[in-house]
């Protein structure tokens, strides 16, 4: 008969099989900056570098000021993306359907609405509402 081994009143800590912390490079990691390779011309980086700050400073600059600039118009592509990814699987062979896509990339909600109108009603009310933002910055609330 064997015997079973008396354990201690707590048990052991977890052992690590990771190696130690390696050393780490440039960057501020707790601030979430990933550096990344950014290819640009000569006469480019001459700018950035006579930037106040430098070139990192005047790329996060510029990207944050690009990204006031166009949110409209990237919520109106993503919402175009995201009610075409939609309209192709679900309505993709419905009648009206090519119709109804170069309306939603035209921003033709009038075209679109009358070219979605014989889609099941459920299948048109979701790609109505995910292309609402295509169409204008203000929601419609006549989504049937």
């Amino acid at each position: 008969m064997r015997r079973l081994a008396v354990s201690a009143p707590f048990p052991a800590a977890p052992q690590s099989n990771a190696e130690p912390d390696a050393p780490r490079g440039p960057g501020r990691p707790r601030l979430g900056v990933v550096a990344r390779e950014v290819t640009l011309l000569p006469r480019h980086w001459e700018w950035l570098n006579g930037q106040p700050g430098g070139a990192s400073v005047a790329l996060r600059r510029l990207v944050e000021d690009a990204r006031r600039l166009r949110a409209g118009a990237d919520r109106k592509r993503r919402s175009q993306e995201v009610a075409y990814r939609f309209m192709s699987a679900m309505a993709g062979d419905r009648p009206g359907f090519e119709e109804a896509t170069r309306a939603l990339f035209a921003s033709d909600r009038t075209r679109f609405t009358a070219h979605t109108s014989a889609w099941p009603v459920d299948v048109r009310r979701h790609a109505r509402a995910l292309a609402d933002r295509a169409f204008d910055e203000a929601p419609s609330r006549n989504q049937s």
